[in-house]
């Protein structure tokens, strides 16, 4: 009999836990009134180097999940810079007496433009007094309107040396003139001679009298409206005094944020606000088809000196840069967002201060050191990883908000430990209908699924299934059957259109481990069927190719594996296990499944041996781990899974190149040369 060429050992109680000290925490004296952002230093970084420069296609795309701090970098980013207001305008527009469709814009230093505007308005009321005066007196004519103009223009003008306000006073004086007519008949009444001053009014888009900061607009609702500006019809058909701005026009100095997904919402927005950072020049346009009357108007560009930044995700950033040639120049800064960082020091501290800011303003209940403890490692299970902490600070603010609740509604003074674990509980309970209803379908039988004795080429793997923003795992029944055949191995998922990309390349490998490992001398003659049964929507990812494999060597050999260990993992054509995400949760589930059903003989589950670090269970299947009722081998390789499954050992080639007698290769590569020989075509 062969012997086991490793000792198959499953993880104690202690090295499967993960705490965090409370001893280790410690509060600081006083919380910084700043805000600060924690474990982005590269994205801080990117976000430095394109404010501090200047220079055409220093825009910005931030990438990132949300609540890793976006929002906060970019303020904090900005702020640096808030006080320059040397590029802020004001902006006006006046009519156009020679193209009226075409209103003028004019751009002013901060204030002036309510300035002018106040000039303006102060010029057509006395103009509309005097000309009143003049017509009951009947001395209006054309040089009493001119004279008029000049008389009242003369100290506006010399408050603006402009070469377009001296242009549009000009025009006011021909304007009048050519009115004069019409006025001195009294053609007009009073009503309508006020409507007929209101042409040498100003339209204000922009004012920044009062303006502290550079402007940081965040559009939440980018439309063609909202972004470039729009018009409306109501001004007496004055296109001047329809204009109104838009968030590029009010950003003007500053910066714009804007959602990448809410842009690509509206067909062609993207493409306008490219043709705007190519040129710089802002035009306001009736963008719908609503207002007929107004399509012919087109003020006259307005040039803009901008940062935008458009915030997505990394998927919507590798889109652009694949389907627009111009969109890395236009966007020369990348700034991702890491949805995780390292566990030392200086993160504990920020993400401490983080957590006693939102109990500072939200008036919470003050926090232990135990409760702070709990919230660490619940931001370490987040990120997957004993050494991480996540980065999406805004979860684990929720998680304190919601133990704040269960320690109130249970009279506590502080937010315990037991508060946090409660909330983790409640989360899990509340969130886990469709994880019972799997449960429930296992217990009646309706899903078919063994967690005991042996079957051949049957195994329980596990997956990972997403409710909304929850996340379960749950046993997944993987079969293989085998039969003398050219066509290799069949994805049963594949031909039923329910295989990704990623699961049908795990399917090739297992066919390239089989003719590494064993078919040497010997064509591959198979004719073999995975199936996931009783799954009936797609499946991607390569995290089960292990369990289609092990399922896959049980049916070539006819070897009976156990059905009360669940196995995880992904596998390359050398037959080493790789590391797989969503490891607690499958852990979890199974564990829940086992419970559910009960009187499970030493149930277990095979994982990664790179996967121990991702280990952040819930205490209660650590206890049961200290106890024996519940399992879990870290493995390297194919064989060492195998052998803990069959409790046989999987066997390595001697000198001569043959496996031993009674190993599991063995079995499996004779009854491979068996089925060969059937395939064979028989003289």
């Amino acid at each position: 009999m062969a012997t086991l060429p490793f000792e198959i050992r499953e993880l104690t109680s202690r090295e499967a836990g993960f705490t965090i000290p409370s001893s280790s925490i410690s509060f600081p004296s006083s919380l910084s009134n700043q805000k600060t952002i924690v474990g982005q230093p590269r994205a801080m970084r990117a976000l430095n180097l394109a404010f501090a420069i200047d220079s055409d296609g220093y825009n910005i795309f931030v990438s990132g999940e949300p609540g890793t701090g976006k929002k906060t970098a970019i303020e904090i980013a900005t702020k640096k810079y808030e006080k320059d207001l040397s590029k802020l305008q004001d902006v006006v527009f006046i009519h156009n007496f020679h193209t009226p469709d075409a209103p003028i814009p004019l751009t002013f230093p901060p204030g002036k433009a309510r300035e002018f505007a106040r000039s303006m308005k102060y010029f057509t009321t006395e103009a509309y007094s005097r000309i009143m005066e003049a017509m009951n007196e009947g001395e209006l004519n054309g040089q009493t309107l001119t004279d008029l103009a000049s008389t009242l223009l003369s100290p506006i003008e010399k408050a603006y040396d402009s070469d377009k306000i001296r242009s549009f006073f000009d025009s006011i004086k021909e304007d009048l003139a050519e009115h004069s007519y019409m006025l001195s008949r009294r053609m007009l009444a009073s009503k309508d001679l006020q409507s007929f001053l209101r042409r040498y009014t100003v339209n204000v888009l922009v004012d920044h009298g009062k303006t502290t900061r550079r402007p940081l607009i965040y559009e939440n609702h980018p439309t063609f409206a909202n972004l470039f500006g729009s018009l409306d019809g109501n001004q007496e058909n004055l296109p001047f005094l329809s204009i109104h701005a838009g968030s590029l026009l009010k950003a003007n100095g500053g910066y714009l944020v804007i959602s990448a997904n809410e842009m690509l919402n509206v067909k062609g927005l993207y493409e306008a606000l490219k043709r705007f950072l190519t040129t710089r020049h802002l035009v306001i346009q009736n963008s719908t088809s609503n207002a007929d009357h107004l399509s012919g108007i087109r003020p006259d560009p307005i040039e803009l000196q901008l940062k935008l930044i458009i915030v997505g995700s990394s998927e919507v950033y590798d889109k652009f840069c694949d389907n627009d040639e111009e969109f890395l120049k236009l966007f020369k800064i990348s700034c991702e967002f890491d949805y995780t960082m390292k566990r030392n020091s200086e993160n504990i501290a920020g993400t401490i201060e983080y957590l006693l800011k939102v109990v500072q303003a939200e008036s919470l209940l003050p926090c232990d050191e135990k409760a702070v403890a709990e919230l660490l490692r619940y931001s370490a299970l987040i990120a997957e990883n004993r050494e991480e902490l996540t980065t999406q600070l805004a979860l684990l603010g929720d998680l304190l908000r919601e133990a704040n609740y269960w320690a109130s509604s249970e009279h506590k003074n502080i937010i315990s430990a037991e508060s946090v674990l409660k909330a983790v509980e409640e989360r899990e309970y509340i969130g886990s209908v469709s994880e019972g209803r799997i449960q429930k379908e296992i217990l009646n039988g309706e899903m078919i699924i063994s967690l005991s004795g042996y079957k051949i080429g049957v195994v329980n793997g596990l997956a990972v299934l997403d409710v909304g923003s929850t996340s379960f795992g749950t046993p997944a029944v993987i079969s293989a059957t085998v039969a003398p055949g050219s066509e290799g191995i069949v994805n049963i998922e594949h031909e039923a259109g329910l295989s990704g990309e990623i699961h049908d390349k795990g399917l090739l490998i297992l066919e390239g481990y089989l003719r590494k490992r064993y078919a040497r001398t010997f064509p591959l003659s198979i004719y073999s069927g995975i199936c996931f049964e009783q799954s009936y929507g797609e499946i991607d990812g390569d995290s089960a190719s292990s369990s289609e494999l092990y399922a896959l060597l049980s049916a070539i050999g006819e070897i009976p594996i156990k059905q009360n260990i669940a196995v995880t993992g992904s596998v390359n054509q050398m037959g080493e296990i790789q590391p797989v995400g969503g490891i607690n949760e499958k852990i979890t589930g199974f564990y829940s499944v086992c419970t559910a059903v009960g009187n499970i003989s030493h149930p277990g589950v095979i994982i990664p041996f790179q996967n121990k670090k991702n280990l952040i269970l819930p205490y209660h299947i650590i206890k049961a781990i200290e106890e024996k009722r519940f399992h879990i081998y870290p493995v390297h390789t194919i064989d060492e899974g195998m052998s803990v499954l069959t409790d046989r050992p999987a066997g390595k080639r001697n000198q001569k190149g043959n496996f031993p007698p009674d190993s599991l290769n063995r079995t499996i590569e004779d009854r491979l040369k068996l089925l060969y020989d059937i395939s064979r075509p028989q003289n």
